[in-house]
């Protein structure tokens, strides 16, 4: 199986809220670009539209070995979840500052995976809090290592 295609830019960007893990309807070739590694969700995010999720601006390169048939790269590509979970994603999604950016594309029993998540944006400040709080937290790790070598 592939390994799984990790978005760092959500975790750095948006404060998470909530986690989801959903499927996805891919057609033709994308499943095995996606098998090959030649995906990317940096760009995207999801949105809930006339009861249904939609996932827009992923990225999937075209398969190297299709044909005229072969996929689009970027095309909008529909999630699968519960109803319940597509209550509760439009009720989080519609609140200001709210944003649904997926996580991780994995493989799963032979099929695809999305880990999506409700994100609250992070402004700068917090950001340079979390760089902070980071930095500050390596230099304990640091100080503590140091002092049980000299032991």
């Amino acid at each position: 199986m592939a390994d799984p295609i990790n978005n760092s830019k959500a975790r750095r960007d948006y404060t998470i809220l909530e986690t989801y893990e959903a499927g996805i309807v891919l057609h033709g070739t994308e499943v095995k670009s996606l098998r090959a590694g030649k995906g990317q969700i940096s760009d995207a995010f999801a949105r809930v539209e006339k009861g249904e999720v939609w996932l827009h601006n992923m990225q999937i390169d075209e398969y190297s070995h299709g044909n005229i048939n072969n996929h689009r790269p970027v095309a909008p590509r529909k999630l699968l979840l519960h109803k319940a979970e597509i209550r509760k994603l439009a009720e989080l999604g519609k609140v200001k500052g709210n944003t649904i950016v997926p996580l991780s594309l994995y493989w799963k029993t032979g099929r695809v995976k999305i880990q999506l998540a409700v994100g609250e944006g992070k402004g700068a400040h917090d950001r340079r809090e979390d760089m902070k709080r980071r930095d500050s937290e390596r230099e304990m790790k640091q100080a503590l290592m140091h002092r049980a070598k000299g032991r």
